[in-house]
């Protein structure tokens, strides 16, 4: 384990303005936290995250990160706070340290590789700093070296599979190649031990055969590039045994087929230095057909950058050979970090930035969080397609991946369609929350239900997936359905008192087929949303009878208005819903036609504004024929049964006709109607107001 002076001196020899005070505190700190708390191995438990914090000063990170790797499971596994730590080490290694927690706490599914790859998407989302996600990396760098000190083999085994499934591929994804190997060997080791010992055992027969065999090739490699004037420094090494395994099952072929098992990497100065060394090396050596790539003007998707090329070399042996420069091979040893480092290699110590991080943490991290970043280093750590999900858990750690902005109503119906519907609150990570509260990266969601609740037309307002959407409005469209037959009954149950005998058994069932509907449900919304008159359904239901009910039925004669040239088409403004005794003004539209206004309507203004050279304004009142005029009305109701039945009442106790009716929304407790009436004038629409604000049901009722 590393000494406190000897870590802090790693990172003051790479950056000699870090925080020595800062990184002597987490030493400290973290070796006080974990006290007696043992490892595996019997080994201090502080020893693991000082040898993560050991193996991060190998990148040359900034000393925020360091800290964050020595503290990285105080909060998780000590009695120490979020709190605590801002306090001693600040907001920025406070945040770190959280995003690392929430990390370690994922429980990870792995059965599947959907569920793998859900939860590497999960893990890059929430690295929106990247130094979150290297030091989680290296956090399991280093509990994969010591996995062997495990004393099940069962647990080994699931560590080792999750590693392959999981971190091994999210290493690769971000650049970080020799993560990605010592990780791949490592879980290989306890996933495949057979083939493990048989592919180490061949490589090291190998060896004994061909003596120094790889330290000549790469001697007369350099030699040869020497000679032509290419300076570069040229190694060797057998590839590693889990990447022969995956080339055997891929190729099905044995390891006696194998023949590019040792790979050379020769490194050179310049991008044109690469590919003078190649044509040396293919006009050396004949090359292997299709086994060439040019990875420098085509880099991979995470931004690797090298030629590769396979050549016969003698003996008839293939050997494969990558060709880059200095920062090329740091990029792909290290990935992101270490290509941000590289930058800033010519300075004795990282430039700082405004925050006071090192300013290749500084540039990322801004990149990371403008919308107007280049794409080029969004597709190398491949976190821009992620950018707008969000990762939750459910208390048993099922993984559910939303929107960005998603909240738990999203979240309920995500994972079924009867949580959704019945959904009262909800908890976050063990606090109760309201329903619209937005659900962040790694927040584990519990849905609070009652088999008493249904969808409310407020969800609306908060919900964003369309699973969501659709189940509420499905739901609000029967509900509306229902109270529109509720209503349409009683209405027909007044048509039916107005009518000159009482009706045959059959005379329903020809109603229905003299309107052409499929059903009473459907007659009673036709009757409710005023589709059908009055009259209509009583000649349907006996031929001749609407005669006999003249006198009750709604005047719908024309209303005159006073201003006009006789004969001229008007229109009331559906905006306003002007009715007689108001204040009206007529507006002249560029086709000629004319729509009627009250003087107060508040798109008056935006309607000359739009328009205002070709906009005539015209003084108009309301002439003698003044009955039938719609009025529109908002009307808040408790959610108690028959309250609608009632509110019909009021409205025909005052000579008032029901045109259409809409439910606007509904909760536990109340709903809200807009409903359009018939009436002869502002007083009686003032009267019927008043006679519904009276009512105990109405809570609320306004003209709009």
């Amino acid at each position: 384990m590393l000494r406190q002076y000897e870590l802090v001196d790693r990172v003051l020899d790479y950056d000699p303005d870090a925080n020595e005070a800062m990184l002597n505190r987490a030493y400290v700190f973290s070796v006080n936290a974990h006290g007696t708390q043992k490892r595996a191995n019997g080994d201090p438990y502080f020893s693991h995250p000082i040898e993560v914090a050991g193996i991060l000063t190998e990148l040359h990170l900034d000393d925020e990160t360091i800290a964050t790797a020595i503290l990285h499971d105080t909060v998780e596994d000590t009695v120490a706070t979020p709190e605590e730590i801002e306090r001693i080490f600040g907001g920025n290694v406070a945040r770190l340290v959280d995003g690392v927690t929430k990390l370690s706490k994922i429980e990870a599914q792995t059965e599947s590789e959907r569920a793998a790859e859900n939860l590497r998407k999960f893990l890059l989302a929430m690295s929106g700093d990247i130094r979150v996600l290297l030091v989680k990396l290296a956090d399991r760098l280093h509990n994969m070296r010591t996995l062997h000190f495990i004393a099940k083999p069962e647990k080994r085994r699931r560590i080792a599979k999750e590693t392959m499934d999981i971190y091994a591929p999210l290493a690769e994804r971000i650049g970080m190649y020799e993560f990605m190997k010592e990780m791949q060997t490592l879980a290989f080791q306890q996933l495949e031990p057979e083939a493990y010992e048989s592919i180490t055992k061949r490589l090291a027969l190998l060896n004994e055969g061909g003596g120094d065999r790889i330290a000549k090739i790469g001697s007369g490699l350099h030699l040869l590039l020497a000679r032509k004037g290419i300076e570069g420094e040229v190694s060797g090494r057998q590839k590693h045994p889990y990447s022969i395994w995956r080339k055997m099952q891929e190729r099905h072929i044995s390891f006696e087929q194998l023949s590019d098992i040792m790979a050379f990497r020769v490194i050179v100065p310049t991008v044109e230095d690469c590919y003078k060394a190649l044509g040396i090396i293919h006009g050396r050596w004949p090359m292997v057909p299709g086994r060439f790539k040019d990875f420098i003007s085509t880099p991979k998707r995470n931004g690797y950058r090298s030629l590769h090329t396979s050549v016969i070399h003698a003996e008839n042996r293939r050997i494969e050979i990558q060709i880059r420069t200095e920062e090329m091979h740091a990029e792909a040893e290290y990935g992101l970090a270490a290509h941000w480092a590289y930058k800033q290699a010519g300075d004795h110590a990282a430039p700082a930035g405004p925050d006071n991080r090192p300013s290749w943490i500084a540039d990322l991290v801004e990149i990371l969080d403008n919308a107007e970043t280049p794409e080029e280093l969004l597709e190398h750590t491949r976190m821009a397609m992620y950018q707008d999900r969000i990762f939750a858990f459910t208390p048993k750690g099922e993984l559910i991946q939303l929107p960005k902005g998603a909240t738990p109503i999203d979240f309920a119906y995500a994972v079924h369609t009867d949580l959704g519907d019945q959904a009262v609150g909800a908890k976050i990570n063990g606090r109760v929350v309201p329903l619209r509260t937005p659900i962040e990266n790694g927040d584990q969601v519990q849905v609070l239900r009652s088999k008493a609740q249904e969808p409310q037309a407020s969800w609306l307002s908060f919900a964003i997936t369309g699973k969501a959407l659709a189940a509420i409005r499905r739901h609000l469209r029967i509900t509306e359905r229902e109270q529109s037959i509720t209503l349409g009954r009683k209405l027909f149950d007044d048509i039916v008192h107005r009518l000159p005998a009482t009706l045959a058994a059959d005379a329903m069932t020809h109603a229905l087929a003299r309107l052409k509907l499929p059903d009473e449900g459907a007659l009673m919304q036709a009757i409710a949303r005023k589709t059908l008159t009055d009259q209509q359904v009583m000649e349907a239901l006996m031929p001749g009878s609407a005669g006999a009910d003249v006198a009750h039925a709604p005047q719908s004669s024309a209303i005159s208005i006073e201003g006009l040239a006789p004969g001229v088409a008007y229109e009331l403004g559906t905006c306003c819903h002007p009715v007689p005794g108001d204040r009206i003004v007529g507006l002249r539209r560029p086709d000629a036609s004319i729509e009627v206004h009250a003087i107060d309507c508040a798109t008056l203004a935006d309607l000359a504004e739009r328009s205002e050279e070709e906009t005539d304004w015209i003084d108009v009142k309301w002439g003698n024929k003044t009955e039938g005029a719609t009025a529109r009305i908002s009307v808040e109701v408790k959610n108690e049964p028959g309250t609608l039945g009632s509110l019909a009442t009021i409205i025909g106790q005052h000579k008032a006709n029901i045109i259409n009716i809409r439910l606007d929304s509904r909760d536990t407790q109340f709903h809200t109607n807009t409903i359009d009436v018939e009436v002869h004038d502002a007083h009686q629409l003032m009267r019927l107001l008043a006679a519904l604000r009276a009512a105990d049901m109405v809570n609320a009722a306004e003209r709009v």
